[in-house]
């Protein structure tokens, strides 16, 4: 696990508001937090290639077209992300689903999405990544692209290392549950129907 840097925030105040303001951090702290994001960086040529490695193998094993709908798709990633991918699925063929992924993919089980729909979920491993597949009902998987569409166009750069560094204060002073919630406010911020509750509880991040 990282080690604890020192802060000055009010990690009890950012966590209550659901939201790191740039604002919220002195210079120096946002300072820390800018060299922080950017060893984070330092991971997107392998986790890309994986990715992109993932996506073919999804593309072949069930037709459909995956998008990045974890952490680092929208650039909140830490040193210990896995990859989370997502497609449209018809949920009238689910069964077809599991006979095609029981051959590559542990499943993980059937999870809630919103108060009426769910999502199939299913990993497997890929150059020492794990990779984390998500079968949403079709009309489930436009409104994610939208919700992820929107994140990236008006989350700002400040907004996302701010973000980061927050995550990463929780997790390394072992405040797991807040850590939990907060890697989840990004998506609830944008997409509030949605139950988005990490698939499965692990140590790692999404």
């Amino acid at each position: 696990m990282t080690t604890l840097h020192p802060t000055a925030l009010d990690l009890d105040a950012i966590t209550a508001k659901r939201w790191a303001e740039p604002e919220d951090f002195s210079p120096a702290e946002f300072s820390r937090a800018q060299e922080f994001y950017a060893s984070m960086r330092v991971h997107d040529e392998r986790l890309h290639r994986v990715r992109a490695h993932a996506g073919d193998l999804i593309r072949q094993w069930t037709g459909f077209e995956p998008r990045d709908v974890g952490s680092f798709g929208i650039g909140l990633n830490l040193e210990t992300s896995d990859l989370d991918l997502g497609i449209g699925y018809p949920v009238e063929r689910r069964a077809e689903l599991m006979e095609a992924m029981s051959e590559h993919a542990r499943f993980l089980g059937e999870r809630n999405t919103s108060s009426t729909t769910t999502r199939l979920v299913f990993a497997f491993e890929l150059e020492d990544v794990e990779v984390d597949l998500s079968a949403l009902a079709p009309e489930d998987f436009t409104v994610a692209n939208r919700m992820l569409d929107q994140i990236a166009d008006t989350m700002t750069q400040p907004e996302r290392i701010a973000h980061t560094w927050v995550k990463h204060l929780l997790r390394s002073s072992g405040r797991l549950e807040d850590y939990a919630a907060w890697k989840l406010v990004t998506y609830g911020r944008f997409c509030p129907e949605f139950n988005w509750v990490p698939i499965p509880e692990k140590a790692g991040d999404h």
